[in-house]
């Protein structure tokens, strides 16, 4: 049985007899726990920590796990309904308004109910992840010398020299910043970059995350559109002529939702075209680590071909290790760097030391290479299990692309669908999917959705989610006019 299944299934027994206990009474021990339920220690811990979470049970340290006292009587509610004004008029200057949409980024963090296929999700699988080597170099790094110190700002210089050689070309450790997650790393970029109520361009599609840290800022996302060869060089200088945009964010490499790459030949005249509207480059070079086996050499970073400081670069271990592994790179050139790190460093002094110490413990392993050929193994396999089995069971979905990183497919609706129906209707069958309609900064040009290969067990599951969307078609869809 898989570990989680069975976390689930012991913390609901110790729930129901939590009950026959008096408040303050003794559970069994640990020990009496696996004797009993003939379960890992390891499952008896997680089981007591999901009703200590729920206030059901109470630990004490070399005295077990007891049943948790009645709260007191809860405070009276009080009246909140005057931030509603607060928070309207403190923005009432803004050129654009700051509020925060944070649905596009929630729905790939929120994890459906257990008998629901994750189709939505935007990190690999726990038994995808590197759970061994992370928890050895987290316990090795504890050991080091100064662990549990004050890093430098700008991060361990060893690390920042990882990154600058994983990066290449011209950048020094000396132009890396370490930070907290590309999350992070992209909102300090914006911040550092454009004022509030200014332009700044975006794919389309693109990132809802990085949609959400724009308009949080105030700032005005500006679509360039996006075919399988990456962003269009002539609409992108369109676009800087018209809009006045001294900001252009992309993702070069297997771009989120459409997996495209940006051609060899327009790669050049990307840099060009920002660099003659005095604009810098925002590489959130994301999922480098997540090539499939099939992918041959990738292209280098551009910040491996920038030497004028154009490209502000966003690079991260998080999606090849853990949701929980946030630790990423800001690298620069020139004057922008001071900026970037000032803002960080307001904004959150360093990324813990401890965090650091893992990362370097980690990537110098031998684990690390082994990790990554085997997810890249593992994500082509799951990318032809869901590619071909949407073509066979659910045609009408498009799939104009197939790339060969990453971990999703983005799929066309046929014309007349509705998304956010779809959506549902596959909910109710038993899987959650990703619109397509939070992707796009302006009107789309048709219904999306994505669905992910890596948040899933395996390719049974794949399989048995694209049947099971198979009835939301039959539901959400207009009738094909061609039978």
């Amino acid at each position: 049985m898989h570990e989680r299944s069975s976390v689930n299934e012991l913390a609901e027994q110790l729930r129901q007899e939590v009950s026959r206990y008096s408040p303050g009474g003794k559970l069994p021990s640990s020990r009496a726990l696996v004797e009993r339920f003939r379960v890992s220690p390891v499952t008896v811990s997680r089981a007591l920590a999901h009703l200590v979470a729920e206030g059901l049970v109470v630990t004490r340290p070399g005295a077990g796990a007891f049943r948790a006292r009645p709260p007191r009587a809860a405070a009276p509610v009080g009246d909140t309904s005057w931030q509603e004004v607060s928070l309207s008029a403190d923005g009432a200057g803004d050129l654009v308004p700051r509020s925060v949409d944070a649905s596009g980024v929630t729905i790939s963090l929120s994890a459906p109910p257990p008998e629901v296929i994750e189709f939505n999700g935007g990190y690999l699988h726990p038994s995808l992840q590197p759970e061994r080597a992370m928890a050895a170099a987290l316990a090795r790094a504890g050991r080091r010398p100064g662990a549990w110190g004050r890093p430098p700002l700008e991060g361990l210089p060893e690390l920042r020299e990882w990154f600058a050689r994983t990066v290449g070309g011209p950048v020094t450790a000396a132009e890396v910043l370490v930070s907290g997650g590309g999350q992070a790393s992209l909102t300090t970029a914006l911040r550092a970059l454009a004022p509030p109520g200014a332009p700044v361009l975006v794919e389309s599609p693109t990132y809802p995350g990085m949609l959400a840290i724009a308009r949080s800022a105030g700032l005005r996302p500006v679509p360039v559109p996006v075919d399988p060869d990456g962003v269009r060089p002539e609409l992108l200088a369109d676009a800087f002529r018209a809009s006045g945009a001294r900001v252009f964010v992309c993702q070069p490499l297997f771009q989120n939702p459409t997996g495209a790459v940006l051609a060899a030949d327009r790669r050049a005249q990307v840099l060009r075209i920002a660099r003659e509207a005095g604009a810098f480059v925002v590489e959130d070079d994301f999922v480098r680590r997540l090539a499939h086996e099939d992918a041959g050499p990738l292209p280098r970073p551009l910040a491996a071909e920038d030497p004028d400081g154009v490209v502000v670069h966003v690079g991260s271990l998080t999606k090849a290790t853990s949701p929980s592994f946030r630790v990423s790179a800001l690298v620069a050139r020139g004057p922008v760097l001071e900026r970037l790190r000032a803002i960080q460093v307001v904004d959150s002094f360093f990324v813990p030391r401890p965090l650091q110490e893992a990362a370097l413990e980690l990537v110098a392993s031998p684990a690390w290479p082994r990790h990554l050929r085997s997810v890249a193994s593992e994500l082509r396999a799951r990318r032809d299990a869901m590619s071909a089995a949407l073509r066979l069971r659910l045609p009408r979905l498009a799939l104009p692309h197939i790339p060969s990183g990453g971990y999703h497919l983005w799929l066309r609706l046929p014309d007349g669908a509705d998304e956010t129906a779809f959506a549902a209707a596959a909910l109710r069958a038993g899987v959650a999917l990703t619109p397509g309609r939070p992707y796009f900064s302006a009107e789309p040009p048709a219904a999306h959705v994505r669905l992910s290969f890596a948040a899933v067990a395996g390719t049974a599951e794949i399989a048995e989610g694209v049947r099971r969307l198979e009835a939301a078609c039959e539901e959400a869809l207009p009738p094909n006019r061609s039978t």
